[in-house]
């Protein structure tokens, strides 16, 4: 008897999230067909040109506007930004710096400050934890 191994697919959406790209924004072949995990990795490695020309021009789906700009995707709903914008638009934002913008970048960086903060009283603790277990007598099983 010998194995049959089905060759893993996946949604268009699916395969444009993980390579980054606004889907509306990608060829007609590759919204109305399913994408291979074979497929996904050969376009990961190699990128054909509207495949390079999206990730460089856009438009991109908000998780890329969002990092492109330095704030969360709740601060992009929150500025009013709810479409995919290219990086003409994002560059122009950027430069126009809005009071909407500066407040979600001072958030994010808050966050961010807040993450580390959490981290490392997380290793402290996971630290004296590990130091109070080895300080502690071993006892014998009989």
């Amino acid at each position: 008897m010998t194995s049959h191994q089905t060759t893993q697919t996946m949604k268009p959406a699916t395969a444009a999230k993980k390579l980054g790209v606004y889907l509306e924004a990608t060829p007609a072949e590759f919204q109305e067909g399913v994408v291979s995990r074979a497929e996904l990795n050969a376009l990961q490695a190699d990128p054909p040109a509207w495949l390079q020309e999206l990730r460089r021009n856009g438009p991109h789906p908000r998780p890329v506007v969002a990092a492109r700009l330095g704030i969360s995707i709740a601060g992009l709903a929150r500025g009013g930004v709810t479409e995919a914008l290219t990086t003409e638009q994002i560059d122009a934002l950027k430069q126009e710096d809005p009071g909407w913008l500066r407040r979600e970048r001072t958030t994010q960086a808050e966050v961010r400050k807040e993450e580390v903060r959490i981290k490392e009283k997380r290793a402290e603790q996971h630290a004296e934890r590990n130091t109070e277990r080895a300080a502690q007598p071993r006892t014998s099983r009989s």
